[in-house]
């Protein structure tokens, strides 16, 4: 029997990436799924490797409130249920630097990186409320390196990272003791992960970055690229009643030790 036998999830972002992986991990560990994702390219290879009485996918953006209402609905249609809401939709704004950007711009990407980074997780969170205190479910949210240092994305990134550890802290004493809600700060990992529109990195796949196997490598202590599969077993131990019931308010860093690494060279501001 998997950790997750019985219970019904809802993943944003899950029809690729890291979101993929969860959704696949989650399976196998006995969950059904609901998938909220904008891409129909990837829904359409979703609902090829499932069985659609296992995995339901929805069409939408999370920015969405409708979108999110129409995922949950979808979720107790087909399963009865939501224990589990899985916040993962991101885009990353590919570390450009403050000083490179136009004022001009600078609203349109602030509203475009913290639409979907952060309102995304919170209309996410309060579509899922109703049916995760019936289920006395919980909430995972998907946060980064960047949430915790400096350098692993550009200023946009890096603050929506750490709203989103606030809404971690504020939900958590919300919702308690009937919701738990906690966090996976992966590092880096070579996957579909796009940018900003306005700033054409919609375009972009993060694993398709030049040299950016060998920057991971060389920044991580623990030495290696790790695959999104690598991380979907941190979103398993805190969806598991029995293995992490007593667990909210807290953030699995699963960053092969960035956090860790010590001193190293300042960038400065020699680029200004």
């Amino acid at each position: 029997m998997g950790w997750l036998e019985g219970q019904t999830a809802l993943v944003t972002g899950g029809a690729s990436g890291l979101g993929r992986a969860v959704v696949d991990r989650f399976v196998q560990e006995g969950a059904r799924v609901v998938v909220l994702d904008r891409s129909a390219e990837h829904i359409e290879k979703l609902k090829a490797d499932h069985d659609r009485r296992t995995v339901v996918a929805v069409k939408g953006d999370v920015t969405s409130p409708a979108a999110n209402q129409k995922a949950v609905a979808a979720a107790v249609k087909a399963f009865g249920q939501l224990d589990i809401f899985v916040g993962n939709a991101g885009i990353w704004d590919y570390s450009i630097p403050l000083a490179h950007l136009p004022l001009t711009m600078l609203p349109e990407v602030f509203d475009e990186v913290f639409g979907v980074n952060v309102k995304g997780y919170i209309l996410g969170s309060k579509a899922a409320l109703p049916e995760l205190v019936k289920s006395k479910g919980c909430i995972i949210f998907t946060l980064s390196n960047a949430a915790f240092d400096p350098g692993g994305g550009g200023a946009f990134y890096t603050a929506s990272k750490h709203a989103v550890r606030g809404l971690i802290t504020e939900l958590a004493y919300e919702l308690a003791p009937k919701v738990r809600v906690n966090g996976v700060a992966p590092g880096g990992c070579g996957t579909d992960l796009r940018g900003p529109k306005c700033l054409g990195f919609d375009r972009v796949a993060l694993g398709g970055v030049p040299g950016i196997d060998d920057l991971v490598k060389m920044v991580t202590p623990l030495g290696f690229l790790p695959a999104a599969e690598d991380y979907a077993g941190l979103y398993v131990l805190l969806a598991s009643r029995e293995n992490s019931r007593t667990v909210t308010g807290s953030i699995l860093r699963g960053d092969g030790g960035i956090g860790v690494r010590g001193l190293t060279q300042t960038r400065g501001g020699d680029d200004l």
